[in-house]
């Protein structure tokens, strides 16, 4: 989907985005997104936006225009890991996004309410239509990828993004435990229903290494290569329990960390996507 606007009526290639064509939204006028990359859960606290954060910073170092689209709008962390406090501001073009340190670009309805803290107590229907509004107004500009961080499970929101988002694919990203593998399952079947590739499987929280004598235990016991041996999906990572970048995300400043566990994620994407 290489350059896709998400307008189907004026695109004569052949893809799955053919069969959605009623449902897919263009985005603005003003944004060419080259390839669009949902991160999404079967369940909450995982690590979903620890994982979209990383990969989007690998991708920013390669070089590419990277840009985040938060789409948790009950629980939004990435500007959070991003140290991005401003407001969102607005102009005749439409909603301008922050930029990151490294010129990440983000939106997320953190920077919309007046105290970080507040809760979105809002119904379903309003927060996908928050989603569709960061899509279709916000000045994106050209970007290389755009990763749409999506809440857990699948309700409306994700829904709304599977449907109405024209996407290269999905990340999915899991927790070692036994209990986790049928979430799984059902995050990877409803992009499966939805026609949306599984590029892979991010598993975050897979071991904690020693300091002492570097032996890594797997805390958690179970791990996901039994699920991409089912499914037959390339398991992209095994992200450590990392107190470091635990920190750096608390800090804000998550695009410092020089950890190297999500290097392989990255360079699957970029093929994937080429």
């Amino acid at each position: 989907m290489s350059g896709c606007s998400g307008n189907c009526s004026t695109c004569s290639s052949n893809c799955g985005s053919k069969e959605k064509e009623s449902l897919i939204e263009p985005t603005g006028e003003f944004n060419n997104i080259k390839h669009i990359i949902a991160v999404v859960s079967g369940k909450g606290g995982v690590g979903k936006s620890t994982v979209t954060s990383t990969l989007a910073v690998e991708m920013s170092r390669k070089g590419y225009k990277v840009g985040i689209l938060d789409a948790d709008i009950t629980g939004p962390s990435i500007p959070k890991a991003f140290g991005i406090k401003t407001k969102a501001m607005q102009n005749e073009l439409g909603i301008l996004p922050a930029e990151t340190k490294t010129g990440i670009k983000v939106i997320s309805v953190n920077m919309m309410l007046e105290q970080s803290d507040a809760p979105v107590i809002w119904r379903g229907p309003v927060i996908a239509g928050l989603v569709k509004q960061f899509w279709q107004e916000v000045v994106w500009g050209d970007l290389d990828y755009l990763f749409i961080d999506c809440p857990p499970g699948t309700g409306d929101v994700p829904l709304t993004v599977f449907q109405m988002i024209p996407l290269d694919g999905a990340v999915v990203v899991t927790s070692p435990q036994d209990l986790v593998s049928l979430i799984v399952k059902k995050a990877v079947n409803m992009a499966n229903m939805m026609n949306i590739p599984v590029i892979g499987i991010v598993e975050n929280m897979s071991y904690v290494k020693c300091p002492d004598c570097g032996k890594e235990f797997s805390v958690f016991g179970g791990g996901s290569d039994d699920i991409c041996k089912e499914t037959g999906i390339p398991l992209l990572a095994k992200m450590p329990i990392d107190i470091e970048l635990a920190k750096q995300v608390d800090m804000g400043v998550v695009e410092l960390f020089e950890g190297n566990f999500m290097i392989k994620a990255s360079d699957t994407v970029e093929d994937f996507c080429k």
